[in-house]
């Protein structure tokens, strides 16, 4: 297929991480374009972001998870950026107008891991140990878990999480298993969590790439990126979201999972307390994963009380 005349711009976060799951999908993008191995026909754009740039305030206070995608939004509308690449649980529920997830690569573990080097495991942390959190839902789940833990706000991207862990400012902090293999710090986890106390945010371990809707070019030498099961598990995961409409105060966490030919999805709905929990699952065919999800969405809303803070919002991811 024809390629553009200029160099072909990536739009990312500049974290360690960002760059290296975007380097991931530039390598698989030359891999089903041979031509794009030559010297500088693919640039990757670093764009600072405003969730990048507010480090002392909780993100449910500033707007949420998707204030890692609007400036880079932002740029692709303009037309300084291609493509852009994102951690999926980044991504609002309602994407910008003239914006599309053209591809879903195949999605890495989305578990998440304890790291806490006195105490390996969740349930050998004393009580009134520390543990340090910008994630409502994970905070949720641990206090649901564990209700003698203290939950703290940490914020800042995963190196600098693991930085202050290892200063002593916690005494434990969660990551998602999938962004620690991505920076080669997977060693670092003590313990891997099970979805049973700590289910993932939705889109977890999953990368999206965008670009403009309307941009039937690029759709196309994105296309062989795409992962069918990846974006069926998704699209559930991100129906079920939909449905919810959670604002980013409420503590939502969902998976889907794809086996012997049917989808299976599970959500959950907490109070961020985690004083209260809703979970429920439903299994289908895979060409209906937006209607399990929707279905899904619809059954927790309906059997959540006005504790769980559901009503209009921004469509924010909640991790």
């Amino acid at each position: 297929m024809p390629l553009p005349s200029r160099p072909l711009r990536i739009g990312t976060r500049g974290s360690p991480m960002a760059l290296s799951q975007t380097r991931a999908v530039r390598d698989r993008l030359v891999a089903a374009h041979p031509e794009l191995a030559a010297p500088d026909a693919v640039e990757i754009v670093t764009i600072r972001t405003t969730g990048d740039r507010v480090q002392n305030r909780p993100l449910a206070e500033i707007g949420g998870k998707g204030l890692f995608a609007k400036e880079i939004d932002e740029a692709l509308r303009d037309r300084r950026v291609d493509l852009a690449v994102h951690s999926l649980k980044d991504l609002e529920t309602w994407l910008p107008d003239g914006i599309v997830i053209a591809c879903i690569p195949p999605r890495d573990d989305p578990r998440d891991a304890l790291l806490s080097p006195p105490w390996p495991r969740l349930d050998s942390l004393p009580k009134g140990a520390v543990v340090g959190t910008a994630s409502l839902r994970r905070q949720a789940q641990l206090l649901h878990h564990r209700p003698d833990l203290k939950v703290v706000a940490l914020r800042g991207n995963a190196g600098t999480r693991i930085r202050k862990l290892d200063a002593g400012e916690v005494d434990a902090t969660l990551l998602a298993l999938s962004g620690l293999q991505r920076i080669g710090c997977a060693a670092r986890a003590t313990e891997i969590l099970p979805r049973e106390i700590m289910l993932p945010a939705v889109g977890q371990g999953a990368l999206a790439v965008e670009c403009r809707a309307a941009d039937e070019a690029i759709r196309a030498l994105l296309a062989p990126l795409d992962d069918p099961p990846s974006a069926a598990c998704a699209t559930a995961e991100r129906a079920l979201l939909a449905a919810l409409d959670g604002s980013c105060h409420t503590p939502i966490a969902a998976l889907a999972e794809i086996e012997h030919g049917a989808l299976t999805i599970e959500g959950l709905l907490l109070t961020p307390d985690g004083s209260r929990a809703i979970r429920a699952r439903r299994t289908g065919a895979v060409a209906d994963a937006a209607l399990i999800g929707a279905e899904l969405g619809a059954e927790l809303r309906a059997r959540a009380g006005p504790e769980f803070g559901l009503g209009r919002s921004s469509g924010l991811a909640t991790d």
